[in-house]
């Protein structure tokens, strides 16, 4: 057997000189020795017996938690001295001596060094007990021996005391690597003021800090989650005449990017695309964030794949940062994507993946995939927090699963998760939507056990519950209790007011023209002169101009499409006609008609049943004087209702057309290759057109 033996204790301690001569005969009697013990064509006792060697452990300055890239700087750092130009000796393990020449090397010492870091990091962080520790190594402490010490402890106040005791006994040739060494055991224990109060005593004492200083106080704040301060450290090194190398600019993109400068975290994040630095993967993290934050979800994509070519290895904080971007962005085809890259590459999926994949797939109302993962996670012992639950709640609200919404709000409860306003908005809305009263009010009711007033969704939800009831009465009472809890109704709450006007019977809608003016003035002008059929002597139009330039954006469809069906219920097609082609003035209603040389459309995927049956008695109309002026009719002509029907309804636009067109005796016919298309040729909308001139001429 034979061992590697240190002839000198100095060459353990890498960091201290930097003395080329010997560093140079140091390195070739290393790579000799290598050579040797490696080789099998050397004909020795030993290389027929196991070799073993005592391996020497260097004390590092790098980051632990954040892996570095070796610069010419680090190397001219670490190169080691020594008074010998033979490093290394070999002894015969069967001799008698081999026992003594064991005891007596540097590795018997460097194992009392560490057993005495161990001591420290669990004794009294008091003076006493620190120095008797220390006061009991054997032999003469070596500079080396400082570092090998204070490079193994943990525990910050010990290791504060410890430097106490070595300053006083030692006087150090390179004393800033002693002060780097014990910036490190703050690092380890996340202790920044330490950190900043031992760098100004390092200035006190005229020690001039080095790169590896601000780099260990710039990876302490980022591990402390301090962005802010990191970036600090970082800005000062200049004025210590010290220049930043790589890999403290590559950490500098996360630090930079989490202190909210996005601008020169990109900046710097170009620079390494150039400069060919190795990032790791907490950067990367960090950049992906960034452009989540921008709402660049296309940036967070490339960000990954540049990752994946300089051969970084997503971690599961990546992708779950990216299944949150992809769920924002609503390409539920990608978060499946990612997914499926997780379990490709071995990761187990945390809380936070199935968190992620749960708001996903709720965004892009992925039903089957939200109840799919909600069942894995109960199955794993993952218990959702109220948030998720009201997330697949909501969801479940958007697209009618009543059932469902009812078994899983059953099972939150009996998870000991307690409901808060929004799980409650969410079940009266799903019950509301339904009209089912009793159970609406059922969990209103334990709503106010529950502590919980209603707001201004639930209190829509209501008046939605009870419009389509057909209890106005209630309606009435809910719209009363607004006022009641000084809530100011919006534009959301009088379109629902709205919706329920079309649904209520004639000899009852003055009750709600009055809730309507109270609530929206300008919406109740319109709709007065609506129900009580007023002359206003032309100002219809007007009136109804002023209220949609007063109302947002996203309801304007919604109350225009309300409107126009209360004038089909009241008979007044011509108003309809009128609101229709506002509507299209405003832009509230866009490409509803559409030509090309082979086919005329109409599509009226975004029209209230009301509306749509306006717009096709318009286009009727068009067509007839197309005839009428004799231009030509192209091929085709289509009307397109979609195939999708409301989430509360057993009826969609096209099974409401399909028997409006067949009332017409019209030639259109449902397509079947083409769900929700109604098709016909132009010789057949030819022949019909005439035949209703005809009839409209004898009916005259």
């Amino acid at each position: 057997m034979a061992y590697n033996l240190c002839s000198s204790p100095s060459s353990l301690y890498k960091p201290l000189c930097n003395t080329p001569s010997s560093s140079s005969r140091d390195s070739k009697s290393r790579n000799l020795n290598n050579n040797f013990y490696h080789s099998s064509k050397i004909n020795t006792p030993s290389s027929q017996s196991r070799t073993t060697s005592l391996q020497i452990t260097n004390v590092s300055l790098q980051e632990e938690e954040l892996p570095r890239q070796e610069t010419s700087k680090d190397s001219n750092f670490k190169e080691k001295t020594g008074s010998s130009s033979k490093s290394y000796i070999w002894v015969n393990p069967k001799s008698s001596r081999a026992s003594i020449l064991r005891k007596s090397s540097y590795d018997a010492k460097y194992t009392s060094l560490v057993n005495a870091a161990k001591y420290l990091n669990s004794c009294s962080p008091n003076k006493d007990d620190v120095f008797n520790v220390l006061s009991e190594l054997d032999g003469k402490l070596l500079e080396q021996d400082v570092v090998v010490i204070l490079n193994n402890m943990s525990n910050p106040d010990t290791a504060l005391l410890a430097l106490k005791f070595f300053q006083e006994r030692l006087k150090f040739n390179r004393e800033v690597v002693v002060y780097n060494v014990t910036l490190k055991v703050f690092r380890k224990g996340r202790d920044l003021d330490k950190a900043e109060k031992l760098f100004d005593e390092m200035l006190e004492r005229g020690v001039k800090p080095d790169n590896f200083t601000f780099s260990t106080i710039i990876s302490c704040a980022r591990l402390c989650n301090l962005a802010d301060k990191a970036v600090e450290w970082f800005e000062k090194m200049p004025s210590f005449g010290l220049e930043p190398d790589d890999v403290t600019f590559s950490t500098m993109i996360d630090s930079y990017g989490r202190a909210g400068n996005v601008e020169k975290a990109l900046s710097l994040y170009d620079r390494a695309r150039t400069g060919e630095w190795r990032l790791d993967a907490t950067t990367f993290s960090t950049l992906i964030r960034i452009y989540k934050v921008a709402g660049n979800f296309d940036g967070c994509l490339n960000v990954y794949e540049e990752m994946k070519a300089m051969g970084v290895k997503p971690n599961l904080v990546i992708y779950n940062i990216l299944l949150d971007a992809m769920g924002r962005a609503k390409r539920p085809w990608q978060v499946k994507k990612f997914y499926q890259d997780i379990i490709d590459s071995g990761l187990s999926p945390s809380f936070v993946t199935y968190a992620a994949l749960l708001h996903a797939y709720g965004r892009a109302r992925y039903g089957d995939d939200a109840f799919k993962i909600y069942k894995e996670m109960k199955e794993k012992g993952l218990g959702l927090n109220v948030v998720l639950y009201n997330s697949i709640l909501a969801m479940c609200a958007d697209l009618g699963h009543v059932d469902k919404a009812v078994e899983i709000f059953e099972d939150m409860k009996s998870s000991g998760i307690k409901p808060d306003s929004w799980t409650f908005s969410s079940m009266i809305t799903i019950f509301s939507c339904c009209g089912k009263v009793s159970e609406a009010e059922n969990t209103l009711n334990e709503m106010f056990e529950a502590g919980f007033q209603p707001n201004i969704f639930i209190l829509t939800s209501l008046i939605q519950c009870y419009g389509k009831a057909q209890l106005i009465d209630d309606v009435v009472k809910t719209f009363n209790r607004i006022f009641e809890l000084i809530i100011t109704p919006d534009d959301r709450f009088c379109g629902c007011l709205l919706n329920v006007m079309t649904q209520t019977p004639n000899e009852e809608l003055s009750k709600l023209v009055k809730c309507v003016e109270r609530a929206n003035p300008k919406l109740g002008i319109v709709v007065k002169l609506l129900v009580e059929e007023q002359d206003s002597g032309g100002n219809f139009k007007n009136e109804a101009t002023d209220l949609f330039d007063s109302i947002s954006t996203e309801v304007k469809k919604a109350y225009c499409n309300c409107l126009i069906d209360l004038c089909i219920k009241l008979n007044m097609l011509e108003r309809a006609c009128e609101l229709l082609d506002l509507g299209l003035t405003l832009e509230i209603y866009t490409n509803i008609m559409s030509r090309t040389s082979t086919q005329w459309s109409l599509n009226l995927k975004s029209l209230s049943p009301g509306a749509a049956l306006t717009a096709l008695h318009i286009w009727m109309n068009d067509l007839s004087k197309v005839l009428e002026a004799g231009e030509q009719l192209p091929p085709l002509l289509g009307i397109n209702t979609g195939h999708g029907k409301h989430k509360y309804s057993e009826k969609g636009l096209a099974n409401v057309f399909e028997s409006y067109l067949k009332e017409l005796n019209s030639p259109f016919h449902e397509a079947p290759d083409k769900v929700g298309w109604f098709l016909t040729t132009k010789v057949a909308a030819e022949s019909w057109l005439e035949s209703r001139k005809s009839t409209d001429a004898v009916a005259a």
